[in-house]
């Protein structure tokens, strides 16, 4: 990654990350960001940075992706609508799909060596394998979200295959830590911190998931980048293990120091939190670990960690 790196999605929770990062290893980066989830405070310590080249932009706007990549051979694609629950379908086609498109096309006439992708879990649906490996099959989504995440990966391979533009897919967990501003974490502690006595969970409470701290889903994802060996090829980025959303809630009460909480269950269908929640997600991670990466934190102790973080983050107003 000798030249510039275009990091779309670069003052979101992960992508501010990710800036860190290469930053600390003197990477020169453009951050292209429309601002809609992401947050200037996560970036402003770095908005002096001679490294640093900010422009707020769209993604779905061809023109705005061409002027930002200019001289970029490396682009990391973390920008995305977020929303998983209940999202607008053509809000995920536009901002997704479309927006994933144009990456894709400006990178093609750039000879842009590769393109990484923020993929997810939930492109596997209701798994039946666990822990899942990245060639289980049949994929099928179980929301707008995750059907969006698949059909990007879809153009991501075509791409690397056709037109030689090398594709990496990053199926992410569930990725916690500091400057997270959605997730179940991240709803506990803000809700406990409000009332310490009574916390409200979506489900029954059994829905099992892996929980990955940032920290280790950016070491992750710069390890897949940089040790590919396809042309195209997706990559699990998760902890070894997988907790319940209760045990979650128990995690965030330990990290506030709480103990009582009355826990209130708002079960869906079949338990779920929401309609299109896969109930159940845990992630193989041994491709990763093959190419010498391994998380330094199971799924408790990120779910701890973030918790600390984000008390004192939301302490500040921030």
């Amino acid at each position: 990654m000798e030249a510039p790196v275009l990091l779309t999605g670069g003052a979101g929770f992960i992508g501010s990350h990710v800036l860190d990062r290469l930053l600390g290893e003197g990477f020169e980066v453009v951050v292209l960001d429309n601002f809609s989830s992401g947050y200037r405070e996560n970036i402003a310590k770095h908005l002096g940075s001679r490294l640093v080249r900010v422009v707020e932009g769209d993604i779905r706007v061809k023109q705005t992706v061409q002027e930002a990549s200019q001289g970029c051979r490396t682009i990391i694609h973390l920008a995305a609508n977020p929303e998983v629950r209940m999202g607008d379908p053509e809000e995920h086609l536009e901002h997704n799909v479309r927006g994933t498109l144009n990456i894709l096309e400006v990178a093609r006439r750039l000879d842009v060596s590769v393109v990484a992708f923020a993929s997810s879990s939930t492109v596997y649906g209701e798994a039946t394998l666990m822990p899942t490996p990245e060639d289980y099959s049949p994929m099928r989504p179980i929301s707008t979200y995750g059907a969006s995440k698949l059909a990007c990966e879809a153009l991501l391979s075509a791409y690397a295959y056709t037109y030689n533009v090398p594709g990496v897919a990053l199926r992410y967990a569930n990725v916690v830590g500091p400057r997270a501003r959605r997730g179940v974490v991240y709803d506990f502690t803000r809700k406990l911190l409000s009332n310490p006595h009574r916390l409200e969970i979506l489900g029954d409470g059994t829905q099992k998931k892996s929980y990955i701290w940032v920290g280790d889903a950016v070491e992750a994802s710069l390890t897949a980048i940089e040790k590919r060996r396809e042309a195209f090829e997706a990559f699990n980025v998760g902890s070894i293990d997988a907790i319940t959303v209760r045990e979650v809630a128990d995690a965030v009460c330990d990290a506030l120091s709480l103990k009582g909480v009355e826990y209130v269950f708002v079960g869906g269908p079949g338990g779920r939190g929401w309609p299109g929640d896969v109930k159940y997600m845990h992630l193989d991670v041994g491709r990763l670990i093959s190419l010498g990466w391994r998380p330094r934190y199971v799924s408790r102790e990120a779910v701890i960690l973030s918790a600390q973080e984000l008390k004192r983050e939301l302490s500040k107003g921030f």
